[in-house]
């Protein structure tokens, strides 16, 4: 009898009829599986380069069974072994011996692990089946509402939404970290009975799996597998002040001029959206913003960066809309139609069909930075704010199709494409550092000098918990840069002393974010049709004086960790190590760290206890074992491995160093 497998090119094949699977050395202790129908397709669009790292001599070898029963493939720590009869794949752990995951069947006959249901135009839906195991723990997948670090029994689904990040990328407790290389929409099901990735229309199955002696170790052979990250410019560690919306230049040069009065730290100076005249168009109104030129010299010269919106959207008013969509840089749906998305335009609050540029598309990204450049990069604006760059459309970009490829199969890449074009544009003009503010991000998008935030949250103390932990997983997803809106986006008065304290919290955490940036729709709120068009004051000043002191002690104490924070960001553009780091990045070793789910340690030795609670005066700390941590408010030393309840004052987070490690927390 024939056998299934197959060896060449460094790759191990195996099939049986029509099914056909490879799997090869993919970087540093780590495999690429492919699995499909016929054939594969070996440029489909994806997270990882075109061909494999450059690999060490005698690092992998491949051995098929002398009965013929099976086939393995080592590559460093990670071992994959498939079954001839099957097809089934196993990896284990090389050093220990242990399996840290396979594939599984759904039935001992059919489905099998890897299942497809044929669609249109060699698509399938697609489903990839692994076994569950009941003391798994899994981390990642970019940013998700539902107040867990552990995702575990969650469903997620593989789509962009505002807040709603798909990053197919995991962590397990079981020493493996997996990326499902697959831009399509779908769902991943975390599941007692198993774990299911599904691909609503895809072509083909494609994932990147790694074994580590450590979290760490695995974190950095995710970045070299899908890009280190970039370096963060100097100015964009400091505080960032934004609110929906400053309405004219005016209006934004005197924020500047009072936080320069009172001699307040400012770094970065927020334009958002509508102050365009049509959207599209990429360019000031000059009614409300009659000379940017100087605008940018002034705030420069105040040592402050000014930012300003960049829309994906296209309305048909805007002067851009016909030859972008004559040139085929619109995104369609299937009756080529490119104006698909409701959003009011120009005077009037009726809404109309506005358009998405194809960020996939090379000559789109070129058009768009052409307008850029014209009317905001050339006048001394250079940081953009990649807003709704999922992109924003309802019933989703699934439906549309784009130079990658038919909506539903590539669509999560959007938001990386876009950041990319920007990026790559901005160092051709010479930027060596980029830093764009964006909604959205995919697998790779860290190498594009991309700054998540939390998208459009609420201003509510459970949503800056659920905040603490969705930073952790974008965190363990590969992108460092991440702020959520300080106080929370929609809603917040002022005046009500709830919400002053929330707002006080909110900076005490964000002082403790790579970002810090306070943003907000606050009351009392205006609206322009169905979106917000103005919203009360969101200055540090905003608050009252108590929340005031509180607020500007953070903004000082940020000034003293920008250069620790930028130490250890550039570490991280070699190790792929985040700035906030779970404790079970940190302390492998200490099982109760991987519970934690509500402090981190910033960088390697400040650990961060926001408090989440209204009306909390004390907060209850795990202090990890395998350190001695110092409470600085109090100076008293604690052996970890236990918890503590320390003072936590409104003017006061709970703040541990590690090991005596001098630190910028002391003035």
């Amino acid at each position: 009898m024939p056998t299934p497998f197959n060896v060449a090119d460094r790759t191990l094949t195996w099939r049986s009829g029509q099914h056909i699977l490879t799997v090869q050395p993919w970087g540093a202790d780590s495999v690429r599986v492919r699995a499909g129908l016929h054939r594969l397709v070996t440029d489909l669009p994806g997270a990882l380069d075109a061909h494999p790292p450059t690999a060490e001599p005698g690092a992998d070898r491949i051995e098929i069974d002398s009965d013929g029963a099976s086939a393995t493939l080592v590559n460093g720590r990670v071992r994959v072994e498939v079954a001839a009869a099957t097809g089934l794949v196993t990896f284990f752990d090389e050093t220990t011996g242990e399996v840290v995951v396979s594939e599984a069947p759904a039935h001992f006959w059919w489905p099998g692990s890897r299942h497809f249901d044929a669609s249109e135009s060699g698509l399938h839906r697609i489903e990839q089946r692994f076994a569950a195991y009941p003391d798994e723990r899994i981390y990642g997948l970019g940013q998700h509402g539902h107040g867990r670090l552990d995702q575990k029994g969650m469903v997620i689904e593989l789509a962009q939404r505002n807040s709603e990040v798909s990053i197919p990328f995991v962590l397990s407790s079981r020493g493996y970290g997996m990326l499902w290389n697959n831009p399509a929409v779908g769902r991943v099901e975390f599941a007692a009975n198993g774990t299911r990735w599904v691909a609503d229309k895809a072509r083909q199955i494609d994932y990147w799996l790694t074994v580590g002696a450590h979290p760490a170790a695995i974190m950095t052979a995710y970045a070299a597998a899908t890009g280190f990250p970039s370096a963060m410019p100097a100015w964009a560690s400091g505080f960032w002040q934004s609110k929906l919306r400053y309405r004219d230049q005016a209006e934004y040069l005197e924020v500047a001029r009072e936080y320069a009065r009172r001699g307040l730290p400012l770094s970065v100076l927020v334009i958002d959206y509508l102050h365009w005249r049509h959207l599209g168009d990429w360019d000031f109104d000059s009614e409300a913003w009659p000379d940017p030129r100087a605008m940018a010299d002034e705030l420069r010269a105040l040592g402050v960066e000014p930012a300003v919106s960049v829309w994906p959207s296209v309305s048909p008013l805007s002067e851009n809309y016909i030859p972008m969509r004559d040139a085929g840089m619109l995104a369609e749906n299937d009756s080529g139609t490119a104006a698909i998305g409701n959003w009011p335009d120009g005077d009037t609050s009726a809404e109309i069909g506005v358009a998405f540029y194809d960020a996939t598309d090379p000559r789109a990204r070129d058009f768009l930075w052409e307008k850029v450049e014209a009317s905001y990069y050339k006048l001394g604006i250079r940081t953009f704010w990649l807003d709704a760059c999922e992109p924003e459309v309802r019933p989703g970009p699934q439906h549309l199709n784009f130079a990658a490829g038919p909506g539903c199969e590539v669509a999560n890449l959007y938001p990386r494409e876009h950041a990319r074009g920007v990026f790559e544009h901005q160092q051709r003009a010479g930027q060596a550092e980029v830093c764009s503010l964006i909604r959205s991000a995919w697998a790779g998008s860290q190498r594009y000098g991309v700054a998540l935030w939390s998208g459009d949250i609420p201003a509510t103390f459970p949503a800056l918990a659920e905040s603490v932990r969705a930073g952790l997983n974008v965190a363990l997803s590969g992108i460092p840069w991440w702020n959520a809106d300080i106080g929370g986006f929609h809603g917040g008065d002022p005046e009500d002393a709830t919400y002053r304290e929330l707002i006080v919290r909110w900076f005490q955490f964000g002082a403790f974010c790579p970002i810090m940036r306070l943003h907000g729709h606050r009351e009392p709120r205006g609206s322009h049709g169905p979106v917000g068009d103005s919203g009360g004051p969101n200055e540090v000043w905003s608050y009252g004086p108590e929340a005031y002191d509180a607020i500007t002690a953070m903004l000082r104490l940020r000034e003293r960790l920008r250069p620790y924070i930028h130490t250890h960001l550039r570490e991280g553009e070699s190790t792929g190590i985040p700035l906030m780091r779970p404790l079970l990045l940190a302390f492998p070793d200490d099982e109760a760290a991987w519970e934690v789910e509500d402090q981190y340690l910033f960088g390697p030795d400040i650990l961060v206890a926001p408090v989440t609670e209204l009306g909390a005066r004390q907060r209850r700390v795990y202090l990890p074992a395998g350190a001695e941590w110092t409470h600085t408010d109090s100076g008293r030393r604690y052996t970890g491995g236990t918890h503590v309840t320390v003072d936590a004052p409104l003017e006061s987070i709970p703040l541990f160093v590690r090991d005596g490690a001098e630190t910028p927390l002391t003035d």
